[in-house]
């Protein structure tokens, strides 16, 4: 069973991860593991790869889904999945927001509710 076009049963990864991205390493919009993205609607203007439709794929029909989450589910390096986010934010596929880090007496509740994040994430994949 293939996960993504470019994964094989017996052989594993058949390309390298950074040909996704077309050897780019650098974002041109700047993303964090936990910046939270949606889907907008709008379909890219240009055509994208097969890892671009992945991961927009990922991020429909959710309320947001993480940089990380969008990375494990590819199968793919962070920095990789960055290039690929950052490729449909500017065609507006995809709108982005930054993780909010609290201070003082809020953030242990902030620290709960990632934690129920990440316990539900694992679950789905588990």
């Amino acid at each position: 069973m293939r996960d993504t076009p470019w994964l094989d049963d017996s052989a594993g990864r058949v390309i390298r991860p950074y040909t996704a991205s077309g050897g780019r390493t650098r974002p041109a919009v700047v993303l964090d593991l936990l910046s939270r993205v949606t889907a907008t609607g709008a379909r890219p203007g240009a055509p994208l790869g097969a890892e671009h439709a992945l991961a927009l794929r990922l991020c429909e029909g959710v309320a947001a889904v993480t940089v990380a989450e969008v990375a494990g589910q590819l199968r793919l390096p962070a920095v990789v999945v960055k290039v690929l986010l950052s490729d449909l934010v500017e065609q507006g596929a995809v709108v982005v927001r930054a993780p909010r880090f609290l201070r003082g007496e809020d953030l242990a509740a902030d620290d709960a509710s990632l934690l129920r994040a990440v316990l539900d994430g694992l679950r789905r994949v588990l």
